[in-house]
């Protein structure tokens, strides 16, 4: 049942195509048809842009409504179009009415003679065709038809009849005389004359009405030569101009083999070859025919296979042979793209990776490690994008542990099961290639247990990548200033990491190959590992100088909050600015406050100077961290106090170096007797008489604070109260 269905439908379909009307040889969008005249032909047209030129405009006027086609610049009826046909090499065709001629007026019923249509104005584009016409004349007894041409070359045509002419024509009936010859070739405009044998003209009132006309050849063997008629049908060739063919070419879309041209004088015709059909004059030209389709009768052994014009006959055999090496061929050929494509896109990978070096700093970071003579650190694997992508879910955001000034960091894990973390630029510029740079030369110095390890970078991705350790439990500001932390933070782990970060700082100051300054010390730039040990890390802003060397003069950098006055005012940044910064965060770690906070009135809000000014009014213990004061020994919290205020001294010439202070870190940690707290009696004084030097102008949150004395166990128990 299904097949039978299935089998109607495809009879159903066929039938339907082979009742199609035939494809419109007019420009798509245009009418095709007026009155009689059906299938209008481009170059000809109905309406503007649908003719190519003025020459072959149809009007398709009404008269007493019946629509009739009029080749407008010729005013004449249009009964036919033909396009130029290549099996007979003749040219385009078009059928006009034209009128007959009377030697009287009085011959009919009907209006006087017409003039003949005159084709000459249009430069060759028509003319009457003489294989198509006959010239006819018939009437009176011992006449002649004159037909003379009146363009170059003059001509003349000349029909000769009469009642004793032994010439009769077959289409002469019922004794009418007549005669029809040929008309000369390239006729454009001709003029018509009546004359008797002896050569005189017919006088205007002979009684004898004679008639003379150019008609089709075909329609000839109609005419009733016994009712006489006012119009009878004529073929025009015509064709278009080299300008206009010329125009066309460049729109046209068919292959060069599917048409031929030939020129006679400015006029071309141009035919569709065989095995082609359509118009030639249209944009798609002409299209190839399907032999095999249309005509399967064709005496074909074997299997018709069609080709453009024609068509062959293959052996099964052949076609066999010819599927087999077809089909291994495009297997081929597809391997081959294949190959191709993978090799362009390799070289075209390795092109950008190299690209991305030069531009990541690779030359420049090259020429910095090689200059370095004690490199105390291999400089790390060099890891691929491929390998970065994987381990960090192509840098998906859920992967993000933090965000800063020079990049992004996400967690990763490498194919072997190591965690890291990939720091990632955010821009790519030339400063911040530069911080690239140096930060991988500063660490390539640095081999310290509270420095964060370099495993590795990326110099070939789009952004330059550094590869670190892993440190599972975020930075010390997360840890000491989250809301939902379940778990106190001892004073003994407070203490420990203090010491260590000021272990690392001294290190980079005094004990690393070459002398480095941090410039960026901030809680968030400390990072704590699985034991809560301190690991100093964003190397980005560092700087190394040489040993003799005291300062650097720099733009300004840093982070609001932590950044040293004095380097403020004078752009000079000196291991005394590193010593302030982690002053601040020392004082974070004593009370628990945020560097910077709205949360605090207006002149507090800059922790550094509202530790100080509590220090000035003795409240010191007001301010600090609950577990502090619970379980800090309060000689030791006044001499870890006593040192961030000296950290934080607007003087740097008076602050300690970070060598001071991990030393008196260490032994507030290791000793446990009050008694052996000391104080420098004569930096006290020198504070509270007022001669330390200011630098001028610095900003209120930076104004230089009183230090707390401490002189005795007495005064010692006075600041312990809070107020």
């Amino acid at each position: 049942m299904i097949l039978a269905m299935a089998f109607l439908i495809l009879l159903l379909a066929f039938a339907a195509s082979a009742e199609s009307p035939p494809q419109s040889l007019a420009l798509p969008g245009c009418l095709d048809t007026c009155g009689n005249l059906t299938n209008i032909p481009y170059p000809y047209g109905i309406g503007p842009g649908c003719f190519l030129a003025p020459w072959y405009e149809i009007d398709c006027q009404q008269t007493r409504g019946i629509p009739i086609p009029v080749l407008k610049n010729l005013s004449v009826v249009v009964s036919d179009i033909w396009l130029p046909d290549r099996p007979n090499y003749s040219p385009g065709l078009i059928k006009v009415r034209q009128p007959i001629w009377y030697s009287r007026d009085n011959c009919t019923t009907t209006q006087q003679n017409d003039a003949p249509v005159d084709l000459g104005a249009s430069n060759g584009i028509f003319n009457y065709s003489s294989s198509q016409n006959y010239f006819v004349a018939g009437g009176g007894s011992h006449s002649l038809a004159l037909l003379t041409s009146t363009n170059y070359p003059v001509t003349t045509s000349v029909c000769q009849y009469s009642c004793r002419n032994s010439y009769y024509s077959p289409w002469c009936v019922n004794g009418t005389t007549c005669c029809f010859t040929s008309i000369p070739y390239g006729l454009a405009r001709f003029n018509l004359e009546f004359k008797t044998v002896n050569g005189k003209a017919t006088a205007t009132g002979n009684a004898e009405c004679n008639y003379a006309f150019l008609v089709e050849r075909a329609w000839l063997k109609t005419f009733d030569f016994n009712i006489l008629t006012t119009y009878v049908p004529v073929v025009l060739e015509w064709g278009v101009t080299d300008y206009d063919n010329e125009l066309l070419s460049k729109n046209r879309r068919n292959d060069v083999n599917s048409a031929v041209c030939a020129s006679v004088g400015e006029i071309t015709y141009c035919y569709c070859n065989n095995g082609y059909r359509g118009n030639y004059y249209l944009p798609q030209g002409c299209q190839d025919i399907n032999e095999c389709e249309e005509n399967p009768n064709l005496n074909c052994r074997g299997k018709c296979v069609n080709r453009p014009g024609s068509y062959d006959c293959v052996d099964n055999k052949i076609i066999t042979m010819i599927g087999m090496f077809t089909a291994v061929g495009a297997v081929v050929l597809l391997l081959l793209c294949w190959w191709l494509y993978k090799f362009m896109k390799r070289r075209r990978k390795a092109k950008l990776k190299k690209k991305f070096f030069k531009r990541n700093g690779g030359l420049l970071l090259q020429q910095r490690l090689s200059s370095i003579e004690d490199n105390h650190m291999e400089k790390g694997k060099l890891f691929t994008s491929t390998e970065l992508d994987m381990a960090t879910d192509n840098f998906n955001e859920n992967r993000i542990l933090g965000r800063g000034g020079q990049g992004t960091v996400y967690k990763g894990m490498l194919i072997d099961g190591t965690i890291i973390a990939v720091k990632k630029s955010k821009v790519v510029d030339a400063g911040q290639v530069e911080q690239f740079v140096n930060e991988v030369v500063i660490l390539s110095e640095i081999n310290h247990r509270n420095v964060v390890k370099l495993l590795g970078l990326c110099l070939e991705s789009e952004v330059p990548l550094l590869v670190y350790e892993f440190i599972p439990n975020g930075t010390l500001y997360q840890y000491l200033h989250d809301p939902d932390r379940e778990f106190p933070i001892l004073w003994e782990t407070r203490l420990r990491i203090a010491n260590e970060v000021a272990g690392a700082l001294s290190y980079l100051h005094s004990a690393a190959a070459i002398p480095i300054y941090h410039r960026d010390i901030k809680s968030s730039n400390i990072l704590l590992d699985e034991r809560y040990r301190a690991k100093v890390a964003d190397f980005g802003a560092s700087r190394s100088v040489s040993i003799d060397q005291t300062h650097l003069t720099t733009m300004v950098q840093g982070t609001f909050g932590y950044l040293d006055p004095e380097y403020y005012q004078t752009s000079q940044f000196t291991n005394k600015s590193d010593a302030y910064s982690f002053g601040v965060v020392l004082v974070e770690l004593l009370t628990g406050e945020k560097p910077i906070s709205q949360l605090r009135a207006e002149e507090d809000r800059n922790l550094a100077s509202y530790f100080i000014t509590s220090l000035e009014e003795n409240h010191l213990f007001n301010i600090l961290d609950k577990e502090v004061l619970d379980h800090g020994k309060k000689e030791d919290i006044i001499v870890v106090s006593n040192l961030a205020k000296r950290c934080l001294n607007q003087n740097g010439r008076y602050r300690p170096t970070m060598k001071e202070v991990t030393t008196e870190l260490e032994r507030v940690r290791s000793l446990r007797n009050p008694m052996v707290v000391q104080q420098n009696y004569e930096e006290i004084n020198c504070v509270r008489t007022g001669s330390i030097p200011t630098l001028g102008a610095i900003p209120t949150f930076m104004q230089p604070e009183a230090e707390v004395e401490l002189t005795s166990m007495e005064e010692d128990q006075s600041l312990l109260m809070p107020r």
